[in-house]
């Protein structure tokens, strides 16, 4: 393999890795995450019956990835608008504290009552 080859190489794994890495960043403006909503009144109805607490956790640790109205920004897996008719309560709790399938963990992060308020409010959402 020739030098010039290398860092051809070289230079598209390090644009895979940005991109990898800037997915869970702020949106561009005009652009359509995956489910669309980003109106006032579809964050509205998606934040309906979420306490302050939760609203606060919401926003300071999922809405980077799961968008302002439970949209998903970084894939359709990362909708919550349905998630309490996919996943139970436990499931919802478990997922957020331990994390997986490109989901960070946030038990080190967030409070117990935190996760358990946020899984409660999730799992309405069918």
């Amino acid at each position: 393999m020739s030098l010039l080859s290398k860092g051809v190489g070289l230079a598209a794994a390090s644009l895979l890795i940005v991109g990898a890495l800037a997915g869970c960043g702020a949106p561009k403006q005009g652009s359509e995450p995956f489910g669309g909503g980003k109106t006032a009144t579809g964050q509205a109805e998606a934040m309906a019956g979420a306490s302050e607490q939760v609203q606060s956790v919401y926003k300071q640790s999922c809405m980077s990835c799961h968008g302002n109205s439970l949209e998903g920004k970084v894939g359709p897996s990362t909708n919550l608008q349905k998630v309490g008719g996919r996943m139970t309560k436990e499931q919802i709790a478990k997922q957020i504290t331990n994390g997986g399938n490109g989901m960070p963990g946030f038990g080190g992060k967030l409070k117990q009552e935190d996760v358990d308020a946020l899984a409660s409010w999730l799992a309405e959402k069918k």
